[in-house]
């Protein structure tokens, strides 16, 4: 590249002819002139060329320069641009519209696509799909804003076999409509694959939902919390927009940043759920066909190998194996090669047991509750009772009978007429 400084008078408004004289045995020199009003110097850029044109002489170029100033909307072009277009709103971001164009992205058909951020009908009609925008939801069209008044839609109302209540935002318009077909690109798994569809759910449930009730003002609970969460993925989105006083209002590079921090959220989110989330599902699954063989009662179950997150697959199984007596005491081995027994909660959001560790254990440690107890190998029972720890897989099992056998003598107390 050669760069050419060159005085000249005032250029005039609209296009303009100069003629400049060049001499050249060489190459063919090709300029692109960046000019402005009422400026006496200006920069030629010239690219030199020296393929077939290496003979050509080049006495004069006449030079059309076309002065205009773009009102056009922001467009987030990516480097290998598609024939399609995603409109979305200019302005203040948010992480709805941020969550719903990088779904789309995941889709062959809008892999690349130009994102055209404004509110000028006219542009928004030339868009392909247009989300959190133009008052008009219609999937036939792919149109996805929810601000109009008439929408109230929510994921059980476009789906009643799914439970959720919360309005939808542009988040969840897409993620509903396309939200299977974004996993089975990320994952690699089918679209009719059953784990696919409990990833589907679990996703929307743990991920896209916040983000839909954040963006409608749907609170989280009633009543006043006790402190402020304030790095929440909306909330951080948000903190990506300028600052109220800063120089510069434009939001495209803020825009960028939270496209891809939304996205490797998504992204790590799937990866756990897949590959750690789904397989636990899994090994809960085979120790509660295995149950009885554990235990006759049916409400001890054991699994191989500690650490597997077994709280959340343990209720939602129960309902779909249509386990009539529900599991109250769960055994694994520690990282020193010890066994935990472990009291199953009543729920997933409270620390209130199905059934507790005997009271009396409680607190107490090693010998002295191998005593109190009679089963040899004893470590601990937490004072809190949801848990407790033998040097065996045999020794944390009677703890667990024991504690089964002292609830259900009162049952037999009543049955018995005493």
């Amino acid at each position: 590249m050669l760069y050419y400084a060159i005085s000249c008078l005032p250029v005039q408004s609209g296009p303009s002819e100069i003629a400049i004289p060049l001499i050249s045995n060489s190459s063919c020199v090709c300029f692109n002139l960046m000019l402005a009003p009422n400026l006496w110097r200006f920069t030629i850029r010239a690219s030199l060329f020296t393929s077939v044109y290496r003979k050509l002489e080049v006495n004069s170029i006449a030079i059309t320069i076309t002065r205009y100033m773009s009102h056009r909307p922001k467009r987030l072009c990516t480097e290998n641009m598609s024939a399609k277009i995603i409109g979305t709103h200019n302005g203040t971001f948010h992480c709805d519209e941020v969550l719903a164009c990088f779904f789309l992205h995941q889709l062959p058909e809008y892999k690349g696509a130009e994102i055209i951020r404004t509110r000028d009908p006219v542009e928004l009609a030339k868009c392909d799909i247009v989300v959190d925008v133009g008052g008009e939801f219609d999937p036939k069209k792919h149109r996805y804003d929810h601000h109009q008044r008439t929408f109230s839609e929510t994921f059980h109302t476009l789906c009643p076999e799914k439970p959720w209540v919360t309005k939808l935002s542009s988040a969840g318009l897409i993620y509903l409509h396309f939200g299977r077909r974004v996993l089975a690109q990320i994952t690699s798994l089918k679209e009719d694959d059953r784990q696919l569809e409990v990833l589907y759910d679990k996703l929307y449930e743990n991920f896209v939902e916040e983000v839909d009730a954040v963006d409608n003002g749907i609170s989280q609970y009633d009543g006043e919390p006790r402190y402020a969460v304030s790095t929440t993925l909306s909330a951080r989105v948000g903190h990506l927009n300028p600052h109220w006083n800063s120089k510069s209002q434009d939001t495209e590079e803020g825009f960028h940043k939270a496209l891809a921090m939304v996205g490797a959220e998504f992204l790590d989110r799937v990866d756990f759920y897949q590959n750690s989330w789904l397989p636990a599902r899994v090994v809960v699954e085979e120790a509660l066909k295995m149950r009885n063989q554990v235990d006759p009662s049916g409400e001890v179950i054991v699994f191989s190998q500690g650490g597997c997150p077994w709280k959340e697959h343990l209720f939602s199984l129960e309902k779909e194996l249509n386990v009539e007596t529900s599991v109250k005491f769960v055994l694994y081995p520690d990282q020193n090669r010890q066994w935990r027994v472990q009291c199953v909660p009543a729920g997933l959001h409270t620390f209130s047991n199905r059934l507790s560790l005997l009271e009396e254990w409680r607190g107490v440690r090693d010998n002295a509750l191998s005593e109190l107890s009679g089963i040899p190998c004893c470590i601990f029972v937490h004072a809190g009772g949801f848990i407790g720890g033998n040097e065996t897989k045999e020794g944390a099992l009677e703890m667990a009978r024991r504690t089964l056998q002292a609830a259900a003598k009162p049952a037999c107390k009543d049955a018995n007429g005493s």
